[in-house]
Formats: C-alpha cells, sequence, structure tokens
C-alpha cells in the first residue's frame, strides 16, 4: 500500500572514524559499510573483531534475495510473475513472512494498510508501470474490485492463489524494513552482538555504540526545515529495537482561506486521496518489518485514527507529528517518550 509518495526521514548520528577498544579482554573495531540497493541507500556500524565476516558479500546476497523475490522493479522476480498472472510459483520463506506480516497489519488497521493497492499505486503514478492520465470515479470503482488483502491467500505449497487475476501485490512499503531484519539475524548469526543498521530510512539497533559505551543516538528530521536544510525534530536512544519513520510533510498544501496545512493520502478503502494534518510517523518496533507497515498504515489512517490504533496494540510505540492551523504538534506514546531526550 502506497500513501501517496513515501518518502523516509530519519537521520543518523553516527560517529566518524576508526577506534579500536577494549572491551572484557577483548579488542572491538569499528566497522563502516555503505552502498546502495533497493532504489536507496544504507549505511551499517558494527563493532566486532578483526577477523573478516566477509559482509559485503553477505549484503549482496541479502539484496539479491529479496530483490528476487519481491521487487515489483525486477521483471522476473517473483511478485512480477504473480502479477503477471503465472500461478505455478512457489515463493520462498521471505516473501511468505512478509505476506503473513502484511495480513497481521491489514487486520489490525482495518484494511487501512493494504499491500494490494498496486494497481492503485500504479494508477496514480507511484508505482513501476505507467500512470492513468484521467482517473474518474468509475475508473476508480473499478481498480477497487480488485484491492483488498483478503481476497488473496497463501496456500500451504506456498502458491498465492488470487480471488481475482487482477489483484496486483506490492510489498514496497514494507519489504524494506523486512530487508533490515534480515541483516539483523546476519549479524546475529556471526555472532556480532553490537551493531546500526539503516536502510532508506529504517533502523535497527543491537547492543550499543562500543566506542562511547552507550546506546545508539538517531534523530527525527524536523518538518519545518527548507529544502536543502538538515534539522531534526528530536534524538532518540534506539536499543535493541527497530524505527521506521514515514511522512509526506514536505508534500504538504495551506488552505487559502484557513491557513490550514494539509497533505493527501491514497485510501486504500475508497481509492481516493484524503486530506489530512497528519505529517510524519515514526514507529518502534520490536522488528523493522513491524515498524515500517504501521508507519504507512498511520500514514493512511490519520491522526485520530492512528491514536486509537496504537492504543490498541501492545507491541508498538509512535512518535506523530502533525500540523495544526500555521505550526507542527507532536504526539508521542509513553514507550516512544521514554527513550527521547529533552
Amino acid at each position: 500500500m502506497m500513501v501517496g509518495k513515501k518518502f523516509k526521514f530519519t537521520a543518523l548520528i553516527i560517529a566518524i572514524g576508526f577506534v579500536l577498544i577494549g572491551c572484557e579482554g577483548n579488542e572491538f573495531e569499528e566497522k563502516n559499510y555503505s552502498g546502495s540497493a533497493l532504489g536507496t541507500t544504507y549505511h551499517i556500524k558494527i563493532f566486532t573483531g578483526k577477523e573478516d565476516l566477509k559482509v559485503d558479500k553477505g549484503l549482496d546476497s541479502i539484496f539479491q534475495v529479496i530483490n528476487k523475490s519481491m521487487s515489483t522493479y525486477w521483471k522476473d522476480s517473483d511478485i512480477t510473475l504473480i502479477n503477471k498472472g503465472v500461478d505455478s510459483i512457489k515463493v520462498d520463506e521471505n516473501f511468505q513472512r512478509v505476506f503473513n506480516g502484511s495480513k497481521k497489519i491489514y487486520e489490525e488497521t482495518d484494511g487501512y494498510f493494504d499491500p494490494t493497492v498496486g494497481n492503485l499505486v500504479n494508477a496514480y503514478g507511484f508505482g513501476p508501470d505507467k500512470r492513468l492520465e484521467r482517473l474518474e470515479n468509475d475508473t476508480i470503482d473499478s481498480l477497487l474490485k480488485y484491492v483488498g488483502l483478503d481476497k488473496i491467500q497463501l496456500s500451504s505449497e506456498g502458491k498465492i492463489i488470487k480471488q481475482y487475476p487482477e489483484v496486483y501485490l506490492d510489498f514496497n512499503a514494507i519489504a524494506k524494513g523486512y530487508t533490515l531484519d534480515v541483516i539483523a539475524e546476519f549479524f546475529d548469526n556471526l555472532g556480532v552482538k553490537n551493531y546500526l543498521i539503516e536502510l532508506g530510512g529504517e533502523l535497527v539497533s543491537r547492543g550499543e555504540h562500543i566506542t562511547k559505551q552507550k546506546p545508539f543516538i538517531v534523530a527525527i528530521d524536523d518538518p519545518r526545515q527548507e529544502e536543502g536544510e538538515r534539522t531534526f525534530q528530536a534524538t532518540l536512544e534506539l536499543k535493541n529495537k527497530a524505527m521506521a519513520t514515514s511522512g509526506n510533510y514536505r508534500k504538504f498544501r495551506i488552505d487559502s482561506i484557513t491557513g490550514e496545512r494539509f497533505v493527501h493520502t491514497i485510501n486504500p478503502l475508497t481509492g481516493k486521496p484524503e486530506r489530512s494534518n497528519l505529517l510524519s510517523v515514526s514507529i518502534l518496533a520490536e522488528n523493522c518489518m513491524f515498524a515500517d507497515g504501521y508507519a504507512t498504515a498511520f500514514m493512511a489512517l490519520g491522526l485520530e485514527k492512528s491514536k486509537k490504533v496504537a492504543a490498541k496494540l501492545d507491541n508498538i510505540d509512535v512518535y506523530l507529528i502533525y500540523a495544526e492551523n500555521d505550526s507542527t504538534k507532536v504526539y508521542t506514546s509513553e514507550g516512544f517518550s521514554d527513550v527521547l531526550f529533552d
């Protein structure tokens, strides 16, 4: 499910440098990795011994596998072939985990998170296919017939079964978060206990910043900043958690009469853009797949509905930036407030 254009505005605050320190009799080396993947960039910091962990090779393998499974921009990926109507594909474990995670978020948000909204995403010009020049009500209604995660099933054999062949799956609003979880599992299996992973603005941390002997510190962008600026709304400790931020506050409009700021997001239930004063959503969760998915869903839900859904869930904490007339305000859950710096 796409919320207008999805922008990630989470920034890392990471000390730069090469440091060797002793910890419980062992030497730990700070190692940094960066590059491009999944249509965005990544930055990773780990603390480990001097041994060659072949991290670059492992990351390349992870990105290759994820793209082959779930990229709608790869012509021969499993999800692309499924969207074209190939019904013989047996999806891998990654696809299955993302599908089942999507089902959970879909149900808990009453359908506001919906990976089958891909036809509408394409129609509005936010996907890999050509956008439609005109979107009349009849066209939207015809597309909505194929929207709904309840119209698609995952069989015990690992095959996708559609109610309609035209149902189009798009995991772009959750796959990046899931990829961070896979990278985290990769480091866990290597025995790395202290790391911070950032991919397209999503974050996962384990342990602490060994050099500073304190948790990793990350930040959330200030929505009032002008283009080209980089100022922060808030900073927080991120320890053994995942965080995802979704927003389109640089695309806000101002009502010419009231002066109120608002943004438009696509409602997957109506297929139409909805006016919302919710500018940015940051989610803390145990894994990044859920943080990513809920952040996207809440942008579609809007402020009041997001607060109600968040109050029912015990596995996430939220930081919501919203517009009120000509200013911005913040709503935070108790768990998020606990890790914020004053």
